[in-house]
């Protein structure tokens, strides 16, 4: 067997530039990413709460993205806008470099955010429509593969400029940033057309997402699982560090050690599961994130020599499971979206990571400050009605019933 498929790669040949191009960007975005709070209080002298707010009302605007991009991306095609929401990002941040009045920065962060939400609801698209017949779900692999290994390697940058101190580290950054924005929009420009443009879609009016009801209830399965990744970022730190009498720098550990899966893992799971169907996968997904929730719950109640083993293993599974997850979940939604305006369900799709994102601040503070367990029994709960769902409807929506068969 050669060493590619062994490894659930797939066929690069053509397309090395994109693979560049995701692992620049995130690298970039690895580095500036946790800079920018900071970077706006210290550097600019906006205080941290009023920095908060303005790039919270930033992404609320951007909100709108995804639905508009479904609205012309199977006539612009998914490269192009992949290729423009690198270049508003590249100058966001070349904007925030310069920049210092407040109502300039908040600009920056509108442009930032609606760049970021183009991206995410175009690069699926363009991941599937470069894939090679039988290579789609390899594709969304690598690419996952290749964006976690980039943002991995920028956030111990990021770490590294931090114990710098002063302004230089985080103008650094930005300008960083910016730079590999721009360079990976240039290498997408490098993507040959026959490795992007669709030549065979089918012709007629695309169908009505709205519709189109078991669609809309797997956004709906999907976004209670996003909200299980979110987690990892969002609740990890405050709980480990607010509840748990544990070292604060084990939330680094664990964290990076999840990247680690990440970056090197989805391709092997996809080489195993490609002959399973997608719906039962994420079945699973959600078994075993409520699984870790509970894990996480039981840390408060559970003796102190214990705790720091039980991290660990409830590490493990968010990693098994957030690995089934991100190599499975885009690939089932470009599974069954019709082949006449597949972008436009897949640039809906990512309303689940949307609203999943908006929602995982508050759902975690507002149930942590009632009980510390509290967010971890309500998302294992969740987790278990995605899974519900996902099962129902793999039984009796047709499409998805013969999925894989």
């Amino acid at each position: 067997m050669p060493a590619a498929a062994s490894l659930g790669l797939p066929n690069v040949r053509g397309r090395v530039p994109l693979l560049a191009g995701l692992a620049i960007d995130s690298f970039g975005g690895g580095c500036a990413g946790p800079l920018l709070l900071l970077f706006f209080n210290k550097v600019a002298g906006i205080p941290l709460g009023t920095a908060g707010v303005m790039l919270t009302v930033a992404t609320l605007f951007s909100i709108a993205a995804p639905a508009a991009v479904g609205l012309v991306i199977d006539r612009v095609g998914p490269r192009n806008l992949v290729v423009a929401a690198q270049f508003a990002q590249g100058l966001a941040f070349t904007g925030f470099f310069f920049g210092r009045s407040m109502w300039l920065l908040f600009l920056c962060a509108l442009v930032m955010t609606t760049g970021q939400r183009v991206f995410w609801s175009a690069i699926f698209s363009l991941l599937a429509d470069v894939a090679d017949e039988g290579e789609r779900d390899k594709w969304f692999g690598l690419g996952g593969m290749m964006q976690a290994g980039g943002l991995a390697l920028g956030a111990l940058v990021a770490g590294w400029l931090l114990a710098i101190g002063g302004d230089a580290p985080f103008l650094f950054a930005m300008a960083l940033n910016a730079v590999t924005f721009y360079v990976a929009g240039l290498l997408l420009m490098r993507l040959h057309p026959s490795h992007h443009e669709r030549t065979n879609q089918d012709s007629g009016p695309a169908p009505l997402l709205r519709k189109d009801k078991t669609f809309l209830a797997l956004i709906g399965a999907n976004t209670l699982l996003a909200l299980c990744t979110m987690m990892l970022g969002v609740g990890v730190p405050v709980y480990v560090t607010e509840a748990l009498t544990v070292p604060k720098w084990l939330v680094g550990v664990l964290i990076a050690a999840t990247a680690v899966v990440l970056a090197t893992g989805q391709t092997l799971v996809v080489r195993h599961t490609e002959q399973r169907r997608r719906t039962n996968v994420m079945v699973v997904a959600g078994i075993t994130y409520a699984v870790w929730a509970l894990l996480m719950a039981l840390q408060v109640h559970i003796a102190a020599g214990w705790v720091v083993p039980v991290l660990v293993l409830a590490t493990a599974c968010y990693a098994f499971a957030d690995v089934l997850h991100a190599a499975t979940n885009n690939a089932l939604s470009a599974e069954i979206s019709p082949a006449v305006g597949r972008g436009k369900y897949l640039s809906y799709w990512q309303y689940s990571f949307t609203f999943s994102s908006v929602l995982a601040p508050a759902f975690f503070a507002q149930l942590f400050e009632v009980q510390h367990e509290l967010p971890w029994v309500a998302l294992a709960a969740l987790a278990l009605v995605a899974s519900l769902t996902i099962y129902i409807l793999a039984r009796v929506a047709p499409r998805l019933s013969s999925e894989r068969i």
